[in-house]
């Protein structure tokens, strides 16, 4: 049996791509992975996601999808949020793999409803979805998903850190990611890599022109 363990990363982030990452391994390697270390990507350091990074997109088929900060503006603009477009790119990944099973840590709040709406999107009507919250903690094929996801965001992110300096780790909470954000709406620099539909963005950028308004006072 296939099985397929499907996670993400960046889903809150203000800038970069949302990273939503499927790993898929016949169910008797399931065992082989947990001796290799593998667990929720929060769970390890660095150096350990890097390697088993490596090692995971050697033993098995994987498919990483990064959804860019414009599709998420333009999907936010069209009413579909998170979840859905969650929903919407795990299924695509389901798809294309073909498990006997996935294993989904569902972004929503009721997994069952999550597992419904999903059902209708895949192609693949025989494979058994487990649609659970913190799947990622329980299911080491998601687990071995997280790494991919996290590894792959952790990269874009470092991209963009090259080429205009420290952006943090992009997410709100973070000094270094509002600096660059100003910036971005002051200079028009690296605007491309901000999700314009975040209520932070639309914050700054408030605050950004009433700050022009006070300069002509």
């Amino acid at each position: 049996m296939k099985v397929l363990g499907i996670d993400e990363a960046g889903r809150g982030a203000l800038i970069g791509p949302l990273v939503i990452a499927g790993f898929i391994i016949d169910d008797d390697k399931i065992n082989t992975l947990k001796m290799m270390g593998v667990k929720d990507s929060k769970l390890l350091s660095k150096e350990k996601r890097e390697s088993l990074y490596y090692e995971l997109k050697k033993m098995g088929k994987y498919e990483i999808i990064k959804v860019m900060p414009q599709e998420i503006d333009q999907r936010f603009r069209m009413g579909t949020n998170l979840n859905d477009l969650e929903m919407l790119k795990m299924a695509e990944i389901i798809n294309k793999l073909k498990p006997d099973k996935a294993i989904l840590d569902s972004p929503h709040p009721i997994p069952e409803k999550f597992k419904a709406q999903i059902k209708v999107k895949i192609d693949h009507k025989t494979c058994e979805i487990i649609s659970e919250n913190k799947a990622d903690t329980k299911y080491v094929v998601v687990g071995a998903a997280s790494i991919l996801a996290k590894v792959t965001r952790d990269r874009a992110i470092e991209e963009i850190s090259k080429e205009y300096g420290n952006v943090g780790v992009g997410y709100p909470h973070d000094d270094k990611t509002l600096k660059f954000v100003r910036r971005a709406i002051k200079t028009g620099e690296g605007r491309q890599h901000v999700r314009k539909s975040w209520e932070t963005y639309t914050r700054l950028k408030a605050q950004g022109e009433q700050k022009k308004l006070s300069d002509f006072k």
